[in-house]
């Protein structure tokens, strides 16, 4: 059965946090371009409209595409994290999954069987680590064929 771990909401909060500053400096540069070449205060409104649109996609974008690892009966995907290493992979081509530590975070790092590596940021999940390791060591025995009696 398939899995989808969803961004925490604390990375989620921090992410949709930045879209907001961002927002902040295009009114803020938006009303010094107003003062500076005294523009009609109507100008102010197009930073506002775009950012509130920006602001209004990437909610609907963290709604629909949210999810930061899903694990299949085939395989599994890793989006939205930088520096992952493989992205994407079949179960059987995963030799094991094994924690660790990066940075002084937890992670899971899936070694595959060529060598490379995917390594998951646990903290960016909005699950408990142990589910998460326990869930990946079941989608990875039924990969290799190993069924629990």
């Amino acid at each position: 059965m398939p899995s989808d771990y969803r961004l925490a909401p604390a990375v989620a909060a921090r992410l949709l946090g930045g879209v907001l500053i961002g927002i902040a400096v295009m009114v803020f540069v938006a009303t010094g371009l107003v003062i500076v070449l005294d523009l009609h205060s109507v100008v102010l409104v197009i930073p506002l409209v775009i950012g509130l649109l920006a602001f209004v996609a990437a909610a609907v974008l963290h709604q629909r595409r949210g999810w930061v690892v899903r694990l299949s009966e085939e395989g599994y995907k890793v989006q939205w994290v930088r520096g992952v290493g493989t992205d994407a992979a079949r179960w059987t081509d995963v030799e094991d999954a094994v924690t660790d530590t990066v940075a002084g975070a937890p992670v899971v790092v899936l070694r595959l069987r060529d060598g490379r590596t995917t390594t998951i940021p646990v903290q960016m999940l909005a699950v408990d680590r142990e589910q998460f390791v326990r869930d990946i060591q079941a989608h990875l025995q039924r990969g290799h064929g190993i069924r629990k009696l």
